[in-house]
């Protein structure tokens, strides 16, 4: 019955989590700039046709580019007159206009003038008009204004010109072939295109091809996501079974998409925003695998709305991978700006070659790119906040973050050398073992390192129980009963949980605190109380750690190093062969007690680990010659 309500709520989780994917797809879809026609291919003057063969899906005229319709409007009004009125009583023999009249003719480039007396109207060449100034110096006596235009019939007339004019050149015929995939834009094709486009926003597109279009976008989108998932199901079966990783990877998809749509409404380029967000959060937080796979499914579904997808998703993967390569472990802030100047250097030559590949030609190449990929590189830099935020809100732990623990000169373990110096010498050692421990079996070695430096922060409450601490005085817990004992030695777990909570620690380090001893037996206590009263029963529980068993195999590590150390401790003999003899017989008794049961160690793990450990306590306890003393 318990194992089929477990099996139900397993079940529920999964069917949550799954949601929180469909969630976001929708959201997506919503969110993607909605355009007014469905033409939307992207297309530029020599480079090649990226698409498939394009035929007319209907009948549409080639419209005229500006220019010509520029040069065809100037062509109309070469010939055309503006109207003026003639002023009766002034001198007929001379047509004179204003100064200002006269600069506006010469702006518009008018060759002549229409003049209108009564109902009849006369055209006269410019050439035949005069200011009154330039009257009185050709005619030699004065002239006043005597035309006036017309603004309101000079108005019609041109407009009645102009509307003659033929805005169109050709008409291409439905199913005729206007591109084939590959082919370079020309001149003209590229003209035919923009009349197709411009066809599809005059026809009014329906709520039917609303619909198609919409369906098509979040099918799209949906398998996308649906690769991703199958891939963490079948490769990381642990992050699609932990909330937090799914919120995670939801979370960064949904920011990137977002800008990029943001900056497609506001007609910005998209290649301002920076994808390389998502393998970079990947990559620190989780693997590098992850990483690629997650930031791929991004800008799959960023290919779905961007211009130029195909060139759009060549820079893009470029992108990733140099993000993810140049990141393998990131302990060091200017990490990431030597990663963003690489990002930015990888941008630069995919996007130019890929222009040379194209078209052969470095006018194709567009140089606001640059500009483009530069301000990227700069918002790239801008990811450590990103870190720091999702480290808080999802309880994760960079490597930055580890670096920064390890420094010996911390409060906390400044505090644990003054009051604890044995345990902090302890702990120092333990910390050293454990990382050459995990280096060797390929685990976070930086994760074991801290954690092992802060296991035993809990003795700090009361340091002169434990051995290490005593330095030669009597032992305080030989006075006290096997049972008053234990809960002192037992109680340095609990009160370890308090202090690392209490500075804020990472969670992560809080479970090495809460998992360094698992539930494993104090046997000191509980072979002194078993000889103390032999043929009892005794309840075992009462001798036994409370703390939960490792799950991790840097958990294990720990457990393992931490029981070695002490041990080597008690060694009268530190040959090799007894250093092997003692790491044996520990890891044997931990594996039998079944303290590493939950974790991932393989058989040979465990082999790897003895055999460095062996060979880190030998060299840590070798044997040093006797130094001479001189004869007198």
């Amino acid at each position: 019955m318990i194992n089929d309500k477990m099996i139900n709520s397993k079940v529920v989780n999964t069917v949550l989590r799954l949601g929180v994917f469909l969630l976001l797809a929708a959201v997506i879809v919503l969110i993607f700039p909605r355009y007014s026609n469905t033409f939307r291919y992207h297309y530029e003057i020599g480079k090649p046709w990226g698409y498939a063969t394009l035929t007319a899906p209907f009948d549409f005229p080639i419209f005229k580019t500006d220019e010509q319709v520029a040069k065809d409007q100037q062509q109309l009004l070469s010939t055309f007159a503006p109207c003026y009125d003639y002023i009766r009583g002034a001198q007929r023999e001379v047509l004179v206009v204003s100064l200002q009249e006269m600069e506006w003719l010469r702006t518009e480039q008018i060759s002549r003038i229409s003049v209108i007396q009564g109902r009849t109207s006369k055209i006269y060449p410019i050439s035949s008009v005069y200011t009154p100034m330039t009257a009185r110096r050709e005619k030699g006596y004065d002239c006043a204004q005597n035309l006036v235009r017309d603004t309101a019939l000079t108005s019609t007339m041109r407009q009645k010109l102009l509307s003659a004019l033929n805005y169109t050149q050709d008409m291409v015929q439905k199913e005729e072939r206007i591109i084939e995939q590959g082919e370079i834009v020309t001149d003209y094709s590229y003209q035919v295109l923009q009349s197709l486009s411009r066809a599809y926003s005059d026809k009014s597109i329906g709520a039917k091809q609303r619909v198609w279009t919409l369906v098509g976008e979040s099918i799209l989108v949906l398998l996308f996501l649906c690769l991703f998932i199958i891939y963490l199901f079948v490769f990381r079966p642990s992050y699609i079974h932990k909330t937090s990783r799914v919120l995670f990877f939801c979370l960064q998809i949904f920011i990137v998409i977002a800008l990029a749509c943001l900056a497609l409404r506001f007609n910005l380029s998209v290649y301002i925003i920076p994808f390389a967000w998502v393998p970079i959060l990947t990559r620190v937080f989780l693997d590098s695998r992850t990483a690629l796979y997650l930031h791929f499914t991004t800008i799959l579904i960023a290919s779905v709305i961007v211009p130029a997808p195909v060139e759009f998703f060549f820079v893009q993967v470029v992108v990733g991978m140099v993000a993810v390569s140049s990141l393998s472990d990131m302990t060091r802030r200017a990490q990431l700006v030597q990663t963003a100047g690489w990002i930015l250097l990888a941008q630069t030559i995919a996007y130019t070659a890929i222009s040379f590949a194209q078209t052969g030609d470095i006018n194709s190449i567009n140089w606001r790119m640059y500009l483009y990929f530069g301000i990227c590189a700069i918002l790239t830099i801008g990811c450590y906040g990103l870190i720091y935020t999702f480290e808080k809100v999802f309880h994760f732990i960079s490597s930055i973050t580890l670096v920064e623990l390890t420094d010996i000169n911390s409060d906390l373990l400044h505090t644990l050398a003054e009051k604890a110096p044995g345990t902090f010498q302890h702990s120092m050692q333990v910390s050293n073992l454990a990382t050459e421990a995990a280096k060797e079996i390929g685990a976070n070695a930086l994760l074991v390192r801290t954690g092992a430096l802060y296991h035993d922060i809990g003795k700090i409450v009361n340091p002169l129980y434990f051995i290490e601490n005593q330095h030669g005085a009597d032992n305080p817990l030989l006075s006290m009963k096997p049972m008053e004992a234990v809960q002192v030695i037992i109680s340095h777990v609990t009160e370890g949980e308090k202090i690392a909570r209490q500075h804020r620690l990472p969670e992560a380090i809080v479970n090495f605190i809460t998992t360094h001893h698992g539930t494993s037996l104090v046997r000191y206590f509980y072979n002194t109380w078993c000889n103390a009263h032999p043929g009892e029963q005794v309840d075992e529980t009462l001798f036994r750690y409370p703390g939960t068993k490792p799950t991790t195999k840097e958990g294990a590590i720990l457990m393992m190093a931490d029981a070695i150390e002490a041990r080597s401790r008690s060694l009268d003999d530190f040959s090799e062969e007894s250093i092997a003899k003692a790491v044996n017989q520990m890891i044997d008794s931990q594996i039998a007690d079944g303290q590493f049961a939950e974790t991932p160690l393989s058989f040979k793990d465990v082999e790897d680990i003895r055999r460095v450990f062996t060979a880190r306590l030998t060299a840590m306890n070798h044997h040093r010659i006797s130094y001479p003393t001189l004869n007198k």
